[in-house]
């Protein structure tokens, strides 16, 4: 589906045309044609790609989706694929756009993904002595948006590591639910890394030495969006461990409660032991026996298993086995 199409001269934007109008406009000197696709059909791929002569493979690489963020040169003009994480329901709907950028052209495909980037236009249209520096800088504020998302996801991810955290320790805590909390985070944290991380070699070609033609004037720019994925990155790496730890820590709960569940028993088992060891005797029948026949053995006896009970609960209660 066409989003928009709009013809940008000098920094400033000209008109809205149709997509059969384009080929009048790439070929003006300091001009741009900015068009922005969401779930696009086969055939306005098709018809952007002549358009604009396209590589076929990017053009195939935006048409079937799924693909590794990355960022690569087709001769003078460039190919970006970026994910757009989107909390949905308490999980992440991972979009993708599809840049090209070339010297007098910028082309955005939006698939999968329902926020779109109306405000990076308004963002561009409000600052024409940058968009004068053509589709580099709309290729670089359409990134820079992209990756600006990802800073919230990132803190949600932090809050709720912090609130698990603290259920970790809650003494009516579930262990069981607490690692499957953990690892259904981690699986969250692993999208985020895996949209972030594959971009930064990537950016930091573009505000390298040797940069593409069309990013030449902003290369500053760029080396902005990298310092924003380097965060990100440490950020990322940093709740992987913290994640880690907490993993270890709820097994350690684990397994300190069934130590503590094991001694209790073992305690009761303890002060069950005693009084039946004493009935066993009395009840193996021989005929001499010690106060078999003595008129206060059965309550004497009674007493010194009491009295023995007694001594075993208190030494395990200081022993803090019950």
């Amino acid at each position: 589906m066409l989003v928009s199409c709009v013809v940008y001269q000098d920094g400033r934007k000209t008109a809205e045309i149709s997509t059969r109008e384009i080929h009048e406009y790439v070929s003006r000197p300091n001009c741009f044609v900015w068009v922005a696709l969401h779930d696009p059909e086969e055939r306005e791929l098709d018809e952007m790609q002549q358009e604009f002569d396209l590589h076929p493979l990017a053009v195939e690489d935006a048409r079937v989706g799924h693909q590794r963020p990355k960022i690569e040169e087709y001769g003078d003009s460039l190919f970006a694929v970026l994910h757009v994480v989107e909390p949905a329901e308490g999980e992440f709907r991972v979009g993708e756009v599809a840049i090209f950028a070339g010297p007098n052209y910028v082309l955005s495909v939006r698939s999968h993904a329902e926020k779109g980037f109306q405000e990076v236009r308004a963002r561009c249209e409000r600052e024409p002595e940058l968009l004068r520096q053509g589709s580099g800088y709309v290729l670089y504020a359409l990134m820079d948006a992209v990756v600006d998302r990802y800073f919230p996801i990132l803190d949600l991810l932090e809050n709720e590591l912090d609130s698990i955290e603290q259920r970790i320790f809650a003494p009516q805590s579930s262990p069981g639910a607490n690692i499957e909390a953990l690892y259904a985070l981690k699986q969250r944290l692993m999208i985020m890394k895996h949209a972030v991380a594959p971009l930064l070699e990537g950016v930091s070609n573009l505000s390298g030495a040797r940069v593409p033609a069309m990013c030449t004037g902003i290369r500053e720019y760029f080396r902005d969006v990298f310092d924003h994925l380097q965060r990100l990155n440490q950020t990322a790496d940093s709740i992987r461990d913290t994640l880690a730890t907490a993993i270890s820590v709820n097994l350690s709960m684990i397994t300190l409660q069934e130590n503590e569940t094991m001694k209790r028993l073992a305690a009761y088992a303890a002060l069950v032991a005693v009084p039946t060891m004493i009935a066993g005797i009395y009840g193996m029948n021989f005929k001499y026996m010690p106060e078999l026949n003595w008129h206060y053995g059965y309550g004497t006896t009674l007493l010194v298993m009491a009295a023995l009970d007694g001594y075993l609960f208190y030494r395990l209660r200081k022993a803090r086995w019950l």
